[in-house]
């Protein structure tokens, strides 16, 4: 069986969408054979001449485009943001036109996790958002199956097309056990599927 590294990158400014990283991570690395790499995107200045240090003052890493070239399977988290992605993490996905054009990530299996701050907070369109950009590289997008039981019972957050959080008004809601659990089952799910498409043999793009 062939390794596989899933790249999990996220934009959070409050912290809730990190810990959902965490818990997607974790559910990753419960599939024997594959590893997680957790990267983050810095902020979008409102002045164009402002430039974010190249290493985050803590928290994980900033991401680089070889980071998502490297990956074989990509899980991809936001806030909401009026029902749509934040700025900061569309900012870097912009910024994958090479890869496009390459078919890099045609093939790979990707997947989407998001946080709100009500709970009707526009969770699955922002998670909707995320998945264009993925149909265009030609990934195969991963949900939610509704054999992971708290899919149907989550008061926070968690549907089919990814895992969701519920942070509060503040910010500070905790992400709940059920909530966890979505996570590290959409984790899991990414990871074994991941494994299973490392041996397919990649497009050929000579046609």
């Amino acid at each position: 069986m062939n390794p596989v590294e899933v790249l999990v990158l996220y934009y959070s400014r409050t912290g809730a969408v990190a810990r959902l990283a965490r818990h997607v991570a974790r559910g990753i690395e419960s599939v024997e054979g594959a590893t997680a790499r957790i990267r983050t995107v810095p902020p979008v200045s409102a002045e164009c001449e402002a430039v974010a240090p190249s290493i985050p003052d803590d928290g994980h890493p900033y991401a680089e485009i070889d980071d998502l070239k490297a990956c074989d399977g990509l899980a991809l988290g936001s806030p909401t943001r009026f029902g749509n992605m934040a700025a900061a993490l569309k900012h870097f996905l912009d910024q994958t036109g090479a890869l496009w054009l390459g078919g890099a990530l045609e093939g790979r299996p990707a997947a989407v996790f998001t946080a709100s701050t009500s709970p009707h907070g526009g969770q699955e369109s922002t998670l909707l958002s995320m998945m264009t950009p993925l149909l265009h590289h030609g990934m195969v997008i991963v949900g939610v199956p509704y054999s992971v039981p708290g899919l149907m019972s989550t008061q926070g957050g968690g549907s089919p097309y990814g895992a969701g959080h519920y942070a509060g008004r503040d910010n500070d809601r905790p992400v709940d056990e059920v909530e966890q659990a979505i996570c590290r089952a959409l984790g899991a799910r990414l990871a074994r599927i991941a494994l299973a498409l490392k041996t397919v043999p990649a497009p050929d793009r000579s046609r």
